[in-house]
């Protein structure tokens, strides 16, 4: 970085607004995807869980080792098979580490169902598919959203890591700075990947309160006694 040269270079902003769109684009595919995907598997795994409790630790402990593997090693093992700067080469990795996170949310919601519950659910006849839909994941919304945010904001900041194998959104903004010496793409690529993580987090929270009025009305009573 040259003594004179000023942090921000808005001139440059201005001419590369349509590469920093496409950036944030990428970064916005490549960082939800994995969550949607991991949240389709952890369900069916997360509820076996839950059914056979005899299943948890051990899927729990291998969920545990491949979230300890490092992004980048299993980038590398995926170009043979993806290819090189491609989004499946980042959004697999990804999706194995939103269902680490994933998985036992979705155990703790479905546990956090009061037995009481259950069996009123029974004694009105509710079939097992039923009750699970109508009763026990309504009441995990609230913890498997709890994940989902969690696994959100990581994924975003992590698609940034697959600027080293040529796909890694606004991480690409990242490299460009750092191989010019210009501070300007690394400050723009930081602030839009806080920004978009804090707004993928907001929208979580607001489908929470959506998706929950009951904790909405059951709070507000509360206040008033």
């Amino acid at each position: 970085m040259r003594p004179d040269e000023p942090l921000i270079r808005w001139d440059w902003i201005g001419r590369n607004r349509s590469m920093i769109w496409e950036l944030l684009v990428d970064n916005t595919v490549m960082g939800l995807l994995p969550v949607l995907f991991g949240l389709l598997l952890a369900l069916p795994i997360g509820l076996a869980c839950s059914r056979w409790r005899v299943l948890y630790q051990p899927a729990s402990g291998l969920l545990n080792v491949v979230y300890a593997l490092p992004s980048l090693a299993l980038f590398i093992v995926l170009i043979p098979v993806t290819g090189l700067a491609e989004r499946a080469t980042v959004i697999i990795p990804l999706t194995c580490y939103a269902l680490a996170v994933l998985v036992p949310a979705v155990v703790d919601g479905l546990r956090s169902v009061p037995d009481h519950v259950r069996q009123a659910a029974e004694a009105m006849g509710f079939t097992p598919l039923r009750r699970l839909v109508q009763v026990e994941l309504p009441i995990a919304v609230p913890v498997v959203l709890a994940g989902m945010r969690v696994a959100t904001v990581s994924g975003i900041s992590l698609v940034s890591v697959g600027a080293l194998i040529g796909r890694g959104g606004l991480g690409g903004l990242f490299v460009t700075g750092w191989q010019l010496r210009f501070p300007t793409p690394i400050i723009v690529g930081v602030v839009l990947v806080v920004l978009l993580a804090v707004a993928a987090d907001g929208l979580l929270v607001l489908a929470g309160r959506l998706l929950t009025p009951w904790a909405r009305a059951r709070r507000e009573a509360g206040e008033a006694a």
